[in-house]
């Protein structure tokens, strides 16, 4: 399967998180099938720190039940599965840590290479959310406060000048509050390569917000885990949005 050019021709719409340390590996075929009959447009697999020594064993079920491209969304270079159709291949922009700008990437060529994973190059930038996240935690690195867009439009525009095929604006896993819309809005209005943003979306309006302020992805992943119900509200309620 064709990652990137299905999630470009699948736009405007919604990626699902799946987190192999929080959904057990007798529970994850059955969430890979819900979530796909809610409308999502692909299922990213991944996680801060990943304590479960079966993420091969859990990428590979998803995989068997999903009938949208499944993506690696690593939090380091242990982040690897050839049961995959792709790996988005991070680079944390925000940051000025070397070792997830640059350090666990080197790690990982060898392995995605001789997988033969679809290798989505992704502008990667941590934003202000009202909480210390797991994301921050391990990356040991600040996120750019959220009542300054002008540095995350920086930070997205180098991201594009390198040559990135997506920007991802992150509030992180257990966000207080998502990216702001306004931050989303200048990102979108100042950079020409497509916009995901995840973290902290919970509610319809978020959601909605998010997407009209120009992303054209957006993440859900702890709110699957807390409510299905909600989740399918959500994505009821993005389901037109083109």
């Amino acid at each position: 399967m064709k990652v990137y050019s299905s999630l470009q021709k699948a736009k405007p719409g919604a990626l699902a998180l799946i987190d192999p340390d929080r959904i057990p590996l007798n529970k994850v075929e059955r969430l890979t099938e819900f979530v796909c009959a809610q409308g999502i447009k692909g299922i990213l697999i991944g996680t801060s720190i990943l304590v479960s020594p079966n993420f091969d064993q859990f990428v590979a079920l998803v995989k068997k039940r999903a009938d949208k491209p499944v993506i690696i969304f690593p939090g380091g270079s242990h982040q690897i599965s050839k049961h995959a159709d792709g790996i988005f291949f991070l680079s944390l922009l925000s940051g000025r840590n070397s070792q997830f700008l640059i350090g666990e990437q080197v790690k990982a060529v060898f392995l995605i290479r001789a997988f033969g994973l679809e290798v989505i190059p992704v502008g990667y930038i941590l934003i202000e959310s009202g909480n210390y996240t797991a994301v921050e935690y391990v990356s040991n690195t600040r996120p750019i406060p959220r009542t300054k867009p002008e540095i995350a439009v920086a930070h997205a525009l180098a991201g594009e000048y390198f040559g990135m095929k997506y920007i991802y604006l992150e509030a992180g896993s257990g966000a207080q509050k998502p990216v702001p819309k306004e931050m989303v809005r200048q990102v979108r209005k100042k950079t020409s390569i497509p916009l995901i943003v995840g973290g902290g979306i919970r509610t319809i309006k978020d959601a909605q917000e998010i997407i009209q302020a120009g992303a054209d992805y957006i993440v859900l992943g702890s709110i699957i885990e807390k409510s299905k119900e909600q989740f399918k509200k959500i994505m009821r309620s993005i389901g037109g949005m083109k």
